[in-house]
């Protein structure tokens, strides 16, 4: 038996290193280690063997069986070497060519739109601050004057981790920390992400606002006013028209919506604008006293305005997007236009 085993290790390394296709060193696979392969046969026939020889005949058969396999898989190796060899040696190479560049990657507009936004506030002196998207009641609501019983807290437009926990619907949270750890003068905004129970053509879930505040002595609505008027000619540019409208807001007062003509139709009324001639762009005011009181800052001495915008709203006036859903469904084709 010994002998025989002898005989087919090298009958099959023979046959392995004249083999010169791959499909040829298949078939020497198959007739040597196959279901029904010569050696095959040989290890199920140790059972007729005697038992004080059925050790060392097991074995010797399973040496025979690893020195074929590692003769198929090295030639298997050097055949797939030399095939890539010869392909890549008949390719023609045309050194005249031009070059292929990579194709380019985009800024995303929403990405684009935050860092004009920063750059236009960042010129005016202010800083930029963020904080968590997890965020305490306190922070969302209790310290921006929001009382209980708002319809804001109801879990039909605020997204609720846990009892006090919520996803913040908006990022004025962060004024209020910033605010805890500085002494006046502040001069901050914030972008980032919000959300809120909400989903249709011009409203997600989850959008980006940016948040603005300024605390400092004397301040007035004047200098709200002069600020936004100057955002909106740098943004949108030197023609478009503001005007204010009165509102209310929880954590200012007075409270103000701005808007600005529309970039569409340039005020003439069209079907964006709702043929007013008009888009809403942030709400603003100054900062109640009661948001001042909470950061400990003194209410006879300090006043301060905040403002809050859409970044994905300003960004679909900006390029005249229909959808807010573009914005999110990452189609190369929309996202390379940008």
């Amino acid at each position: 038996m010994k002998d025989k085993l002898e005989a087919l290790r090298a009958a099959a390394l023979e046959a392995i290193a004249a083999t010169a296709e791959l499909p040829v060193l298949e078939e020497a696979r198959v007739r040597f280690l196959g279901r029904k392969g010569q050696v095959t046969e040989i290890l199920r026939g140790l059972a007729s063997v005697a038992a004080e020889e059925r050790k060392a005949l097991g074995q010797a058969a399973n040496d025979v069986k690893q020195a074929i396999q590692s003769a198929i898989e090295e030639r298997k190796a050097a055949l797939q070497s030399a095939a890539e060899e010869q392909a890549a040696g008949g390719a023609a190479l045309d050194l005249s060519l031009p070059g292929r560049r990579p194709r380019a990657g985009h800024v995303h507009p929403l990405n684009s739109v935050t860092d004009e936004l920063l750059d236009i506030f960042m010129g005016l002196g202010f800083k930029v601050a963020t904080g968590p998207d997890v965020e305490s009641e306190f922070y969302n609501f209790d310290s921006l004057n929001t009382p209980k019983d708002h319809p804001a807290r109801d879990s039909h437009d605020t997204f609720f981790v846990e009892p006090g926990t919520v996803l913040r619907t908006h990022t004025s949270p962060v004024q209020m920390r910033v605010m805890e750890q500085t002494d006046p003068p502040v001069a901050v905004v914030v972008p980032g992400r919000a959300y809120r129970v909400d989903n249709d053509a011009s409203h997600s879930p989850m959008f980006h606002q940016l948040e603005g505040l300024l605390v400092d002595e004397g301040v007035t609505f004047a200098d709200l006013k002069g600020t936004l008027r100057h955002f909106v000619h740098a943004f949108f540019g030197e023609d478009t028209r503001v005007r204010f409208r009165p509102h209310f807001f929880p954590f200012t007062e007075p409270s103000a919506e701005m808007d600005v003509s529309c970039t569409v139709c340039g005020g003439k009324g069209c079907r964006v604008c709702k043929h007013s001639g008009w888009l809403e762009v942030m709400g603003c005011g100054m900062v109640h006293p009661n948001v001042l009181a909470c950061a400990n800052y003194d209410t006879e001495k300090y006043t301060g305005f905040a403002f809050g915008m859409g970044i994905d709203r300003l960004t679909m006036l900006k390029h005249a997007i229909p959808s807010i859903n573009l914005l999110f469904e990452n189609d190369l084709r929309f996202l390379e236009q940008f």
